[in-house]
């Protein structure tokens, strides 16, 4: 057999025993990221959290399969489950505090919430345990399975992964699923606004008299800008079907409608999570209906837009940078889009509008003052 031939390219393939190794623990760490979503989603379906809430906040082994039914044969697994989740930072692990007599056992081991999992306790006010069901989704895992041959494969121009998966686009998917995409945005809609309007609150204060939530569903983000700020008359735009399905609601009216057809004029348009689903000349049509909608700046017009700004501001966390790639990745899988601040502002300028303000939040989204 003739001798390997140096190749210089296999220069930059050698690596010693400890890259080896660490590349090695790091590959496999990617491989099984999935584990700890499946792992969250159990957790969620099993009510785990609402388990050790209903326990004082701490729970052993033990008594959390009491409280979630789980069979004596599964104890051991229910463990392994719960070593993951601790890991992972979902429930915390400490020793118990009472100090062992001599000869017994160590005290025993109780699993606590951690600010996580306080955020899937079902009686919370800010519960977001139907945002794990509306994102931890077969639907969407099967359509991200797609993207080696979504990216290669000539297809119609304008196929989006889930139509390549499912035979249908992402609307489609959430009709006759029983709430639970509108469940999962209404109770993010109620954590967010909890924070944006305590934290941000000028920016809707300001707003003079009337303002439309464009895509507002059930009206959960328009309910919580008019209870914080009663002297506006606020107005939800929706599908009529979606429309027609809306609890009643004494602080809240409700409009039939398209957005790409037409936005009823306020003094202020929101737009909660909606332009990050879009494509971008589907945003420019939105933004123009809009502009059209709200008053001159100097009469104080505006759209409020809440959605992310990728990379902005440049000096958050590293959580948070990988949360905005992985939503942006996971948008992609419906033909949306999270976007960059100079995609945001192209929009903004062939929509017409003149200026824009960008306030970030703690968390990884932002929100975008429009000025006509």
């Amino acid at each position: 057999m003739a001798p390997h031939k140096h190749n210089e390219q296999d220069d930059e393939l050698t690596m010693s025993t400890n890259e080896l190794l660490q590349g090695q623990l790091e590959l496999y760490h990617h491989c099984l990221a999935f584990v700890k979503s499946l792992a969250l989603k159990a957790a969620t379906d099993l009510r785990i959290p609402d388990a050790i809430s209903r326990r004082g906040g701490a729970a052993t082994l033990s008594e959390l399969a009491d409280e979630i039914n789980i069979h004596p044969t599964k104890l051991s697994n229910l463990r392994r489950l719960m070593r993951v989740l601790t890991t992972s930072g979902v429930f915390s692990l400490v020793q118990g505090k009472d100090e062992p007599c001599d000869g017994a056992a160590a005290p025993p081991e109780y699993y606590e919430l951690t600010v996580v999992s306080r955020l899937l306790v079902e009686r919370s006010p800010h519960d977001l345990s139907p945002m794990v069901d509306t994102m931890v989704d077969p639907v969407s895992w099967n359509a991200l399975l797609k993207m080696p041959e979504w990216f290669t494969e000539e297809r119609p121009s304008g196929l989006s992964l889930i139509e390549v998966a499912q035979g249908c686009d992402f609307w489609d998917t959430t009709v006759g699923d029983g709430g639970k995409f509108s469940g999962g945005m209404a109770a993010d809609s109620r954590v967010a606004m909890q924070v944006l309007l305590k934290e941000h609150g000028g920016v809707f204060k300001e707003v003079k008299s009337s303002l439309v939530d464009v895509g507002g569903s059930h009206g959960a983000t328009a309910t919580a800008v008019a209870k914080a700020f009663p002297h506006l008359k606020c107005t939800v735009l929706d599908l009529a079907d979606v429309v027609a399905l809306a609890p009643a609601n004494d602080r809240v009216t409700f409009v039939a409608g398209d957005m790409f057809k037409y936005v009823p004029p306020a003094d202020a348009v929101l737009l909660k999570w909606i332009l990050h689903d879009w494509k971008h000349e589907d945003c420019v049509k939105i933004m123009r209906l809009c502009k059209e909608a709200i008053p001159e700046r100097d009469a104080g017009g505006k759209v409020i837009i809440i959605d992310m700004v990728v990379g902005y501001p440049v000096t958050q966390q590293h959580d948070s940078k990988e949360a905005q790639a992985f939503f942006d990745v996971y948008m992609m899988g419906m033909d949306g889009i999270e976007r960059e601040e100079s995609e945001w502002s192209m929009i903004f300028s062939e929509a017409g509008f003149s200026d824009y303000k960008i306030t970030p939040t703690n968390g990884i989204r932002s929100i975008i003052e429009v000025f006509p």
